[in-house]
C-alpha cells in the first residue's frame, strides 16, 4: 500500500514539474515574441517620422521623377552606356 501512495505521490510532482516546464517554455517564447515586436514597432516609429519629414518627402518623389510646380522637367537621352 505505501509503494502505491508514493507512486501517487511521485506522480502529482512529476505532473506539476511537466506543467511548470511547459509554462516556463511559453514564457519565453512569449517574451522573445515581445521583444520582436518591440523592435518592429520601434522601426515602424523611425519609418513614420520620415514619412512626415517634408524633406524625406521631396527626395522620394525627386527619385520618382516627379517635379514641383513650376519647374520644368528635362529628359536626357542617348547618353553612352557606362
Amino acid at each position: 500500500m505505501l509503494v502505491v501512495v508514493l507512486a501517487v505521490v511521485v506522480g502529482l510532482y512529476v505532473q506539476q514539474a511537466l506543467a511548470y516546464w511547459s509554462a516556463h517554455t511559453q514564457a519565453d517564447e512569449q517574451s522573445a515574441l515581445a521583444r520582436q515586436l518591440s523592435l518592429e514597432n520601434a522601426r515602424l516609429t523611425r519609418q513614420e517620422e520620415d514619412l512626415n519629414n517634408p524633406a524625406v518627402i521631396q527626395r522620394q518623389a525627386r527619385a520618382l521623377g516627379m517635379v514641383q510646380p513650376g519647374e520644368r522637367p528635362y529628359v536626357v537621352s542617348g547618353l553612352p552606356a557606362g
